[in-house]
């Protein structure tokens, strides 16, 4: 879900990896809670790995929305003590940023992206909100699978909603296991689409959640990646790999939640994949508005919204060889 993750999607092709364990390949694309179905052609979109989501300045501010209204559930148990390296990879606009300094005062975090407009609004959005910690961020503009730093150069690398926009996850985790010191820690975010359960529910609104999964496997991404992060992370060679889930469930008791996350974080994430949707044939005007506005009911009285984050904890072997 992370917009800022578009860069890293950037990536040009490159020879296959070897057969691991962990499936590396854009994965089916499907329906949630429906039988996997085979999509159709999207030659528009297929040749060219990108961010499906968008750049626009609305997609800056569903990030920024997705990160508050989540800190809690997402950055709990994550924090890295004072002096210690910490590599961010993907911020983006800098929405985690801020929260993984406000856990961690005293930590030196060097924060990521390929984009030199996110890292300016990067810059800006932590000098707003955390002026005290502005000291304690390096930003770098680099390619997550060339990254400019020596071998073992941090104690800890934190990357949130990444993955799920990368032609290769395996190549990439591989990048973050060299730059990783031994016995360093590593800490993945991602969601899974699939995970998505809402009443009343409706044969509508799946489809054009699963239409957002199909746009993304065409740009090379892969909407379901939460449930593969423990054989990823095994795959590239890391071990203690521990993945827990964090569950978001929002109904009429949970107001904010029902705001933040229901409407402002996955109804805004699905529609902005509209145009791309109708552009591919994928679907029509009237039935892309029936299914937002039967996904929209989840978040009136009398719905409710559950959705599954994954979070992983994995260790760099002691014995990098």
């Amino acid at each position: 879900m992370n917009a800022q993750a578009h860069a890293e999607a950037q990536a040009h092709p490159h020879a296959p990896v070897a057969s691991t364990t962990a499936s590396t390949t854009t994965p089916p694309a499907v329906t949630p809670n429906t039988s996997p179905t085979t999509p159709p052609s999207l030659p528009s979109l297929s040749s060219a790995p990108g961010y499906v989501h968008g750049y626009s300045d609305q997609e800056a501010r569903r990030l920024g929305d997705q990160a508050d209204t989540l800190a809690q559930l997402l950055h709990a148990g994550t924090s890295y003590p004072a002096g210690s390296h910490v590599l961010e990879v993907g911020c983006g606009v800098g929405a985690q940023t801020v929260h993984l300094v406000d856990n961690s005062p005293g930590a030196r975090i060097a924060a990521v992206d390929r984009s030199a407009s996110s890292l300016d609004q990067a810059r800006a959005h932590l000098a707003a909100y955390a002026p005290h910690a502005s000291a304690q961020v390096r930003w770098h503009r680099a390619d997550l699978h060339q990254l400019p730093f020596p071998d073992a150069s941090f104690d800890h690398v934190f990357l949130c909603f990444v993955l799920e926009h990368l032609p290769d996850p395996l190549r990439a985790l591989t990048e973050l296991r060299r730059v990783l010191r031994p016995g360093g820690t590593l800490t993945a975010i991602e969601g899974d689409h699939g995970s998505a359960v809402f009443h009343p529910d409706s044969p509508a609104a799946r489809r054009v959640i699963g239409h957002q999964v199909r746009l993304q496997a065409a740009a090379r991404g892969n909407a379901l990646l939460g449930r593969q992060l423990y054989p990823l992370l095994r795959a590239a060679g890391f071990e203690d790999v521990a993945v827990r889930p964090r569950t978001v469930y929002a109904d009429a008791s949970r107001p904010g939640l029902v705001y933040g996350f229901t409407l402002r974080t996955f109804v805004a994430m699905i529609e902005s994949v509209r145009d791309e949707a109708l552009a591919t044939g994928l679907t029509t005007p009237a039935e892309w508005d029936r299914g937002i506005a039967d996904l929209r009911r989840a978040a009136e009285p009398g719905g409710s919204f559950h959705y599954t984050f994954f979070k992983a904890l994995a260790v760099q072997p002691t014995d990098r060889h």
